[in-house]
């Protein structure tokens, strides 16, 4: 015969312990922080989803035409204004980027 042992409920974390940080008020600032990140990056999913869908639209517009489905030299634009922008670093983005919304027409 067995017995099920009852798990207990881990303890709470305070803030200071959730974001490493060594004073109240220092975890006061990193969770705030974290929430205003928190909601960037749900607008940065956002707008790179729709940014995906245009691309879509763009995509099929010129296969339909009889062009094909990427345009190399609009790359090389859109990787050297993230690149001007955003340093070695940005051109990564940018790949991630295209690669994201070449999708499958």
């Amino acid at each position: 015969m067995s017995s099920t042992a009852t798990a207990k409920p881990a303890p709470a974390r305070t803030a200071t312990e959730v974001t490493g940080a060594h004073t109240d008020e220092a975890a006061s600032l990193i969770a705030d922080a974290r929430g205003r990140i928190d909601a960037l990056d749900d607008r940065i999913i956002g707008l790179v989803q729709e940014r995906m869908a245009v691309s879509t639209v763009i995509q099929e517009a010129r296969i339909t035409s009889g062009g094909r489905r990427v345009s190399l030299s609009r790359e090389m634009e859109i990787l050297g204004q993230y690149r001007d922008a955003l340093g070695k670093p940005g051109t990564s983005l940018a790949m991630t980027l295209l690669e994201l919304c070449r999708g499958r027409v």
